[in-house]
C-alpha cells in the first residue's frame, strides 16, 4: 500500500492553494501540495486585469474604502452573496496587496503630475499628486464606483503566481506536481486526505493529513465555450460532492466573460475596457451606451455579457467562419499605452487573430464573443474556509463556495479572492491541522485505495457500448445551447434529462489502450463522470431557480425574486442515484449590512421585493443617524450593523491618503 503522511493536505497548485500551505507550513507544519501541472503554469497566471483592494492611491481612486467595495461586491453579487464573508474580504485585501508587494510583486506605479487616460471614448488628462508618487496604481474595472484594480500591466496573475509560489519555496512546502487527486479518504464525517494518482506513473497513493483544503479552481470546462484552462474540470469540487457527505453550493452560478477573442476563446482582460476600450458592432457603432448609459461597458460582467448577446439577436453581429461576434476596439487608447500596459493583448491578437489593436480603425479591431469564464459556484463552506458537514475538509478560491461571489463576480474579485482567502481560510486551515490528530484507521485507508484501483481496472476491462470523448463532446455542448447565458425551463428540463442519460453512458464505455499511465483515454473514463455530476449539479440548480439573479437569467422568469429566492442552493450526492439532491439554505435579510435593494442596471421594477428589506433598511438607517449624530466613525457603525469574526491582525484597520481612513 503506497502511503504519505503530512499535517497538511492542500490540493491544487494555484494562488489560493499555495497561499494556504504558506500559512500552515509557516506555524511549523509539514505541508503538501498536489498539482496537475508544474505550480508556475497554473491557471491563476492565466488572470490578466488585475486585483481589487481598496487602497486608493490614485487620483480616481481616492476616497475609496472597505466600505464602498464592500458595497460595490453585493450589489454585484446581485444580493447572492454572505455579507459576512465579503466583510472579512474586503478587510483583507489591501494587507494582501502589500505583503504581495513585500514578496517581490512588481505592481504598476503611479507617476506624479498628468497623465492621459481615455474615459467613455473621450481622451482625458489625470493629473497625480506628488504625494502618492510611486505608490501601487489601480484602475477602472466593471461594477465598481471607484478604480481600484490594482495590476502589473496585463500579466497580473503571472506576477502574483511567480511571488506566491517562490515564496511557499522558501517557506519549504513539499510541491508534487503532475499529481491528481480522485477520491477523498472519509470516515465519520471527517476527512483524512486523499486518493492521489501520478500522472506520468498511472500509479495510486494515498495522501493522509490531518486536515485537507481543495484549492484547485472552477468547472469551466463543463462548457464548449470557455476562457478557462483543460486542466479546469471542476474534479476537486467532483470528489468532494462524491463523498456523499460534502455539499457544494449555488452551482448553477456560473459567469460569462464579455471579451474572449473569436475563436480561440483566449481571454482579453478587462483592463481593456477599464482602460478606455468600447465595444462595437457589425456597423461599427458603440452599442453599449443606448444599453447601459451610466456604466456602459463597465457594467458587471453579467450584465455586459447578456447585452451583447441581445444585440447579435437584434442582426448587429459580425458575420464570420466561426459563427457572429462584436468588436473590441481598444485602438483608441493609443499604441504607447497598449504596449505599456495592455501587452500580453497585443501578443493574443497578433498571434491568434493576425491583428495588432494598436492599429487605428477597423482593421485593428479585435473580434470577441461572451464566453464561460467564471464559477461563483463551488464546495460550500463556512466562513472558516471548512465544510459545514465533511469535518477536516476545506476549500478556498474558486473551487469554494465561501460565498463571496453569490450570483455574479466583479472583474478583479477572483484574483483578490485567492490570496485573500489564501490568508483567512489558510490560517484557520493551520489551527485545524495544528489541534487535531490523524487517528484513522489503516483499514479505511487501504479500502479507499482498493476502490479506486478497483475502479481504473474496471475502466480498462470494461467492453462497453460508448466513446468517453463523444460523451464529454455532447455534455459541452448540452451546457453551451441549455445553461448558457439565457436559460429557460424547457431546455434546462431537456438538459438534466439529456445529462442523466449521459451520465448512465459514461459507466458503459471501451478504452481502447490498457495501460495504465500515459493514457488520455483513461483520464477522461474516470473524470467525465465526476463532470456529469456537475454539470447536473448546475443544471438542476438553474431548473428549479425560477428566478433571474446575477448571472442565472431565466427568460421566463426576467425579475429577481426576493420573496422566494432569496436563498442558497446546495446540492448533494447519494452513492449509486443519477441525480443529485437539491436543497436549500436562506439568506437573512435581518442581518445584512446592505439589505436588497435595486441593483443599478436594466429598467427598475424588475424585482418581487420583499417587505423584510424595507423593514431592515430602515433599521439600518436609524442604526446609521444616531450613530453619525453620536460621532461614531464608519468603523463603530459598521459594527454595530454588522458585526464580523476576522483574526484580530487581519481585522486591524488599513492605512490610507487622505479622507478614507
Amino acid at each position: 500500500m503506497n502511503v504519505k503522511y503530512c499535517d497538511a493536505l492542500v490540493i491544487g497548485g494555484g494562488l489560493a492553494g499555495l497561499r494556504a500551505a504558506i500559512a500552515t507550513q509557516s506555524r511549523g507544519l509539514s505541508t503538501t501540495v498536489l498539482s496537475l501541472c508544474p505550480v508556475k503554469r497554473s491557471h491563476s497566471a492565466a488572470a490578466q486585469g488585475g486585483m481589487q483592494a481598496s487602497i486608493g492611491n490614485s487620483k480616481m481612486s481616492r476616497g475609496d474604502n472597505e466600505d464602498v467595495h464592500f458595497a460595490d461586491t453585493v450589489k454585484g453579487s446581485d444580493w447572492g452573496c454572505d455579507q459576512d464573508v465579503a466583510r472579512m474580504f474586503v478587510t483583507v485585501a489591501p494587507k494582501a496587496i502589500r505583503e504581495l508587494a513585500g514578496w517581490g510583486v512588481p505592481w504598476t506605479r503611479i507617476s506624479k503630475g498628468p497623465r492621459e487616460a481615455i474615459m467613455n471614448a473621450e481622451r482625458t488628462t489625470i493629473i497625480e499628486d506628488e504625494e502618492v508618487h510611486g505608490m501601487i496604481h489601480s484602475r477602472d474595472f466593471g461594477g465598481t464606483k471607484k478604480w481600484r484594480t490594482c495590476y502589473t500591466a496585463d500579466a497580473t496573475g503571472h506576477t502574483m503566481l511567480f511571488a506566491v509560489a517562490n515564496e511557499s519555496l522558501k517557506h519549504g512546502v513539499n510541491i508534487e506536481d503532475r499529481k491528481e487527486a480522485i477520491a477523498l479518504i472519509h470516515e465519520n464525517n471527517r476527512c483524512y486526505g486523499a486518493i492521489v494518482r501520478d500522472l506520468v506513473t498511472g500509479e495510486l497513493w494515498a495522501y493522509v493529513a490531518k486536515g485537507t483544503l481543495i484549492a484547485t479552481g472552477g468547472y469551466g470546462r463543463l462548457y464548449k465555450q470557455t476562457t478557462n484552462a483543460v486542466i479546469c474540470d471542476g474534479i476537486g469540487a467532483a470528489i468532494a460532492l462524491e463523498t456523499g457527505v460534502a455539499k457544494l453550493g449555488n452551482m448553477e452560478a456560473v459567469q460569462f466573460h464579455p471579451t474572449p477573442i473569436v475563436p480561440s476563446g483566449i481571454l482579453l482582460t478587462e483592463g481593456c475596457r477599464g482602460d478606455g476600450g468600447i465595444l462595437r458592432d457589425v456597423d461599427g457603432h458603440r452599442f453599449m451606451p443606448d444599453y447601459e448609459p451610466e456604466k456602459k461597458e463597465l457594467a458587471s460582467r453579467d450584465v455586459v455579457s447578456r447585452r451583447m448577446m441581445e444585440h447579435i439577436r437584434k442582426g448587429k453581429g459580425v458575420k464570420s467562419a466561426y459563427g457572429e461576434h462584436l468588436w473590441l476596439d481598444i485602438s483608441i487608447l493609443g499604441r504607447a499605452h497598449i504596449e505599456r500596459n495592455l501587452r500580453d493583448v497585443q501578443e493574443i491578437c497578433q498571434i491568434f487573430n493576425g491583428i495588432d489593436p494598436a492599429d487605428e480603425g477597423p482593421k485593428g479591431w479585435a473580434p470577441v464573443l461572451p464566453m464561460q469564464h467564471y464559477s461563483m459556484g463551488g464546495i460550500r463552506t463556512k466562513a472558516t474556509g471548512e465544510s459545514p458537514t465533511l469535518s477536516g475538509l476545506f476549500s478556498a478560491g474558486e473551487a469554494a463556495c465561501w460565498d463571496m461571489h453569490g450570483f455574479n463576480r466583479l472583474g478583479g474579485n477572483s484574483v483578490s479572492e485567492t490570496v485573500v482567502a489564501g490568508m483567512i481560510v489558510g490560517d484557520y486551515f493551520a489551527e485545524y491541522c495544528a489541534a487535531n490528530e490523524v487517528d484513522v484507521n489503516t483499514a479505511t485507508i487501504e479500502k479507499a485505495l482498493k476502490k479506486q484501483s478497483d475502479f481504473i481496472d474496471h475502466l480498462l476491462g470494461n467492453k462497453g457500448k460508448y466513446n468517453i470523448f463523444e460523451i464529454k463532446n455532447r455534455m459541452r455542448d448540452i451546457m453551451w445551447e441549455k445553461c448558457a447565458i439565457f436559460r429557460d425551463g424547457k431546455g434546462l428540463a431537456e438538459a438534466v434529462n439529456e445529462l442523466e442519460e449521459l451520465l448512465k453512458k459514461s459507466h458503459d464505455v471501451t478504452i481502447k489502450s490498457k495501460t495504465r499511465s500515459a493514457n488520455p483515454e483513461l483520464e477522461e473514463a474516470y473524470r467525465v463522470p465526476m463532470m456529469l455530476k456537475l454539470a447536473l449539479c448546475v443544471a438542476m440548480g438553474a431548473r428549479e431557480r425560477t428566478e433571474s439573479r446575477g448571472a442565472h437569467y431565466r427568460e421566463d422568469f426576467l425579475k429577481r425574486d426576493d420573496i422566494n429566492w432569496l436563498k442558497r442552493t446546495l446540492t448533494s450526492w447519494k452513492d449509486g442515484e443519477t441525480l443529485p439532491v437539491v436543497e436549500y439554505e436562506d439568506l437573512d435579510i435581518m442581518k445584512m449590512e446592505i439589505p436588497p435593494a435595486f441593483r443599478g442596471y436594466g429598467a427598475k421594477g424588475m424585482i418581487i421585493e420583499n417587505e423584510i428589506s424595507i423593514k431592515r433598511q430602515e433599521e439600518v438607517d436609524k442604526i446609521r443617524e444616531e450613530m453619525e449624530a453620536a460621532g461614531k466613525d464608519r468603523h463603530e457603525i459598521q459594527h454595530a450593523l454588522m458585526p464580523f469574526e476576522l483574526q484580530p491582525y487581519y481585522k486591524a484597520k488599513n492605512e490610507r491618503f487622505g479622507d478614507a481612513k
